[in-house]
């Protein structure tokens, strides 16, 4: 554990960055499953949940949780399971 008060400081934020991201990022994963889930299953909700997850990617990306060329691949293989 630091003893300089701002690296204390720094650790706590550190902590709190990370569960916020782990957060965001696993809530996009979760989107993304789900869509996969009711394609498989023929859902009727499914345009919904298409837009849902590329939203979750979106809001991945623009956050820097992911970079811009994993966003528009995922976003790439999601359409293309979605038109197939």
């Amino acid at each position: 554990m630091p003893i300089i008060k701002s690296a204390i400081k720094r650790v706590k934020t550190s902590e709190k960055a990370e569960a916020r991201n782990a957060s965001q990022l696993s809530a996009m994963r979760t989107a993304v499953k789900k869509f996969d889930k009711a394609k498989v299953a023929g859902a009727d909700n499914l345009e919904d949940l298409y837009k849902a997850a590329v939203s979750a990617i979106d809001h991945a990306k623009a956050k820097g949780l992911i970079k811009a060329n994993k966003a528009a691949r995922d976003k790439s293989r999601l359409t293309a399971r979605y038109n197939k």
